[in-house]
């Protein structure tokens, strides 16, 4: 089963970064990479928490199958400078596809990823909005290369989300956020929130 985290992580490089850090404005490199690694993590569990159930999984294959078809990843760095064709679509609409999959939380999740990369918040925004279409690019990629069905993308996002929390420095304070009741416990939550956040995603 391929792994969405070590997939991003590889696209990361140098040309990326920098043109992240163009982007972003005052920030250091060491910043943009470290914000980068604590927003991947920040998204992939996210949308593993999200797909916990069986409608949210459903509703996230069919977002996948109408407008993520990886052809973002072409151009990664033509994204975020802005001169690509997927700017212009809903595959590349970062800030909306962030609010809807993050909710009431987006706020919460800016506030870690600032502690955790040293950037300052509106960077940590931007960066997140950045980073969502990409992240849904590679995940319908995977769908349609492996043909996933619901089951499937909803181990490759756990499996991806688990490798995430490995691997991301502060890890858990990162994504701390996603369990709103405190009890250490997502699963109740993403059947509380997740699928709501999904609805509004993915009904276009």
């Amino acid at each position: 089963m391929a792994d969405l985290f070590d997939m991003l992580q590889s696209q990361v490089g140098e040309s990326l970064v920098g043109a992240l850090t163009n982007q972003l404005g005052g920030a250091t490199p060491q910043q943009t990479s470290n914000g980068v690694q604590g927003a991947m993590s920040i998204l992939m569990s996210a949308l593993a928490k999200n797909s916990k159930n069986s409608q949210g999984a459903s509703a996230l294959g069919a977002a996948l199958d109408r407008d993520h078809d990886g052809s973002i990843l072409d151009d990664i760095v033509g994204f975020v400078n802005g001169s690509s064709p997927i700017n212009q679509t809903k595959a590349g609409n970062g800030a909306g596809i962030l609010g809807h999959i993050l909710g009431g939380q987006q706020s919460n999740a800016i506030d870690s990823l600032t502690k955790m990369s040293g950037l300052n918040s509106n960077q940590s925004s931007n960066l997140l909005a950045k980073l969502a279409p990409v992240v849904l690019g590679m995940l319908g990629k995977q769908k349609r290369s492996q043909g996933l069905d619901m089951s499937g993308l909803t181990n490759i996002l756990n499996n991806s989300a688990a490798t995430a929390q490995k691997k991301t420095p502060q890890a858990s304070i990162l994504t701390s956020f996603l369990d709103q009741d405190g009890d250490g416990d997502i699963k109740d939550d993403a059947a509380r929130i997740g699928f709501g956040l999904l609805k509004r995603l993915f009904k276009r």
